[in-house]
């Protein structure tokens, strides 16, 4: 982390987990464990029949609510989806973008993620965009092509004002949800790559102002190793998100 430069953002990404009456409950749960730990921004985002509830939960307190996708047409025939004017109207802060579930389980390209990208932002919602390499991918040695070329195509015609509201996070695909993790050193390296790109398409003031999550099995007992790594700068964190123990000690660890 380099707290002078960027801002520290920990965020939960809950997946397909949670009623409503389960989301207020961890929310009420988790709330005085997180609460005075300022030193990063502290966000769930939801399933979206569980945000309304886990917003009313997060009323007065330092927990934001966000959703964990969205659609890049203002409205239509597009039956099952949500647009970023709907989430927008309902409070709705961030969202997730590009998650490799999303890319891997529904179809999503770049070029869509791209699309759903500039559709959020330009309904002033904040990214959080995710990209990262599959296990062949690290195995050849490609990772650095690979999340390079993501980060160009997911963020094309994409300004530099706009960026201020897009947070990157890296997840290196063969460590979701599998118990693998990115050593720290690999987490470090691949969010500085991604760094790198930002400076190229940018500039290096730009690229140094951007929030870059790991996102690959953060969890309580790895965060902080990896949090102390400068181009680490929060998680966003997956299975840890539903038990708030673990989610708290990952909060401390980014204090």
């Amino acid at each position: 982390m380099n707290p002078s430069k960027r801002r520290t953002v920990i965020a939960g990404n809950w997946k397909m987990n949670f009623t409503p009456a389960e989301a207020t409950a961890f929310i009420n749960e988790i709330k005085p464990m997180v609460a005075g730990k300022d030193n990063c921004d502290i966000l769930f985002c939801a399933p979206y029949v569980t945000i309304a509830a886990a917003m009313e939960a997060a009323k007065g307190s330092n927990i934001k609510i966000g959703a964990e996708n969205v659609h890049f047409a203002p409205k239509g025939a597009y039956t099952g989806e949500v647009s970023a004017e709907m989430l927008k109207a309902i409070g709705v802060e961030y969202v997730i973008i590009g998650h490799s579930e999303r890319r891997q389980y529904f179809g999503e390209t770049d070029e869509t993620v791209n699309l759903r990208t500039k559709a959020a932002l330009e309904a002033g919602l904040k990214v959080i965009l995710c990209l990262g390499e599959v296990k062949e991918q690290r195995l050849a040695g490609i990772t650095d092509e690979i999340v390079g070329m993501q980060t160009k195509l997911d963020l094309a015609d994409v300004s530099a004002e706009q960026l201020k509201n897009v947070i990157i996070a890296y997840e290196p695909v063969w460590a979701i949800g599998t118990g693998l993790t990115a050593t720290p050193e690999q987490a470090e390296e691949t969010c500085a790559t991604i760094r790198r790109v930002l400076a190229l398409m940018y500039s290096e003031e730009v690229a140094e102002s951007v929030t870059i999550q790991y996102g690959g099995s953060m969890n309580e007992k790895n965060a902080a190793e990896l949090l102390a790594k400068t181009n680490v700068d929060g998680g966003l964190i997956g299975g840890a998100s539903l038990v708030a123990e673990k989610f708290t000690a990952i909060v401390d660890a980014a204090q």
